[in-house]
């Protein structure tokens, strides 16, 4: 259980921190509908993002690439990436130094 907010980050996305400290974030996007948006973005930290459920089509620089349940991958600092949501479902992200706009 986790005393952090639940927080709309777009239309039928929303995105709770799990735990943090300095130096790492854990942070779960819940994703209600098929076509939501995770818009394209990039930042300083490195990230990394685990699909607990549902389906996602991800943008990471040049690449696109489909996800599902169990996988799991690295976005290096500054990447630019973002995903549409295939089937709901919950990204699971550790950011790495914590993201403290989250805060």
């Amino acid at each position: 259980m986790t005393d952090f907010p639940v927080v709309p980050t777009g239309e039928n996305v929303t995105r709770q921190v799990l735990s943090d400290h300095p130096e790492m974030m854990v942070v779960a996007f819940r994703f209600a509908a098929k076509g939501a948006e995770g818009a394209l973005h990039n930042h300083p930290h490195v990230q990394s993002t685990y699909v607990k459920d549902g389906r996602f089509r991800f943008t990471l620089g040049d690449e696109e690439r489909e996800v599902g349940p169990g996988d799991s991958f690295v976005i290096p600092s500054e990447m630019v990436h973002g995903c549409v949501c295939l089937e709901p479902g919950t990204l699971v992200d550790c950011f790495t130094p914590r993201r403290d706009d989250f805060l």
